[in-house]
């Protein structure tokens, strides 16, 4: 067999895929082997500076970045259709996301609000604007990128947990509904991985806590690029019979 002739379900060759939160963490890694596998990228986020820095760490070119601020929802689907205008989309991952621990005892309601705009609201109007018949290429796949936390409770994160877990939910619906129109729409839902948000909770959390957490996962705390690869997985003709699904990336963490 030449090497021509091998099966490579994962490439994405001149794929046009827009991904969310890409100036740091999963949103980055995704972007990095999206990229490596052939995609042409719409990196968004709100810092063009660290946008910048990923563009330059991508593999091949055509791509672009998009400073922009996801809580303003409404134009979002407008947003996505004017993308169409220098190429259909292929593709949508959600990576941005918002976490804050905030026992209920000092929740207010602009936090909750902060959180459902980008983790849930935002979600919702990518999907809307990206299902437009001038938006995407048929077949095409949609990744949003949700945790654990919206599968299993954790002390602290009622809000968090809430905006997860509606995520899982959404993306049950929107693989049935979409499915109709040559569209699959799944969650990945990662446990503790090593990054930016780890490195913050570092500060607040003793040796012996964090030890702890870490025994939690049996293979360990993963990393970017661990959830990447999922991404990309169910990006690709590798997921191409998978829809309306939550794939769990946790390190054996809810296995127990």
């Amino acid at each position: 067999m030449t090497s021509a002739d091998k099966i490579q379900p994962m490439d994405l060759t001149e794929r046009r895929i827009v991904v969310t939160g890409a100036s740091s963490g999963i949103g980055r890694e995704t972007a990095i082997l999206l990229s490596r596998l052939g995609a042409r990228l719409v990196l968004v986020a709100r810092d063009s500076e660290r946008l910048n820095q990923t563009c330059a760490a991508l593999h091949g070119d055509g791509h672009e970045i998009h400073a922009i601020d996801l809580s303003n929802i409404d134009p979002l689907p407008d947003w996505l259709e004017s993308l169409a205008g220098r190429g259909t989309l292929h593709g949508l991952v959600h990576a941005a996301g918002v976490h804050a621990v905030l026992p209920l005892r000092v929740l207010s309601s602009a936090e909750i609000d902060r959180m459902f705009k980008i983790n849930v609201y935002a979600a919702m109007a990518l999907a809307k604007g990206f299902r437009r018949a001038a938006v995407s290429a048929r077949p095409a796949s949609v990744v949003f990128v949700a945790s654990v936390m919206g599968l299993v409770g954790q002390p602290a994160l009622s809000t968090y947990c809430a905006t997860k877990g509606a995520v899982v939910a959404m993306t049950r619906s929107l693989g049935v509904e979409l499915a109709r129109e040559g569209i699959r729409v799944n969650a990945v839902a990662p446990g503790q991985v090593v990054g930016e948000m780890t490195d913050r909770q570092r500060s607040s959390l003793t040796q012996a806590q964090l030890e702890a957490f870490a025994r939690q996962h049996p293979l360990g705390l993963g990393t970017p690029q661990d959830v990447a690869q999922a991404v990309a997985f169910l990006l690709a003709d590798s997921g191409r019979w998978i829809t309306g699904s939550t794939l769990v990336v946790d390190g054996g963490y809810t296995a127990q």
